[in-house]
């Protein structure tokens, strides 16, 4: 595996495991805040991120690279309510898409094709992403936040569960 390749494929690895650690902490502050629907929906979130983590970590060693894992950097823990939370989470995902963008560009460069296909995965696993918590953004804010519709957007939120996808 072309070095340079390698080395931005452990350090989105890091990145990966840095979102999972993130939404943990989201997790612990929705649940501190009542908001246990929400929290389901950031763990599920941070067992998504682990996920990729993983699933690029294998990929990394399949091809013969090396993975080498780094200090996670500690997380916010703190939000002024459940709208800032999800606009944090809005903005880091866009974060996300535009490091996997840049893997993409990397990978081109290097004339690493197995990698620029495996990270197409990714690619439109970022639209996912920013597409369903854009949604539910608007959804809270459509309600301010509180009251009554935050209550069902919270029992909603507590739905969703972790589908590992299947291996294609």
């Amino acid at each position: 595996m072309n070095q340079r390749v390698e080395s931005a494929l452990n350090d989105q690895i890091n990145a990966e495991l840095y979102s999972s650690y993130l939404y943990l902490s989201m997790s612990a502050y929705c649940e501190a805040e009542g908001l246990s629907g929400f929290a389901n929906w950031m763990r599920v979130q941070a067992e998504e991120e682990l996920f990729h983590s993983t699933k690029m970590f294998d990929y990394v060693n399949e091809r013969g690279g090396r993975v080498i894992l780094k200090a996670i950097e500690m997380p916010q823990t703190e939000w002024k309510s459940i709208v800032e939370v999800l606009e944090d989470v809005f903005e880091h995902e866009q974060k996300v898409t535009s490091l996997i963008n840049n893997l993409v560009t990397i990978s081109r460069e290097e004339k690493e094709y197995a990698t620029e296909n495996f990270l197409q995965w990714y690619v439109a696993e970022q639209v996912e992403e920013e597409d369903s918590v854009g949604q539910l953004l608007n959804e809270v804010k459509l309600v301010d936040g509180k009251g009554s519709g935050l209550f069902m957007l919270n029992r909603e939120a507590g739905q969703r569960v972790f589908t590992p996808p299947t291996k294609e």
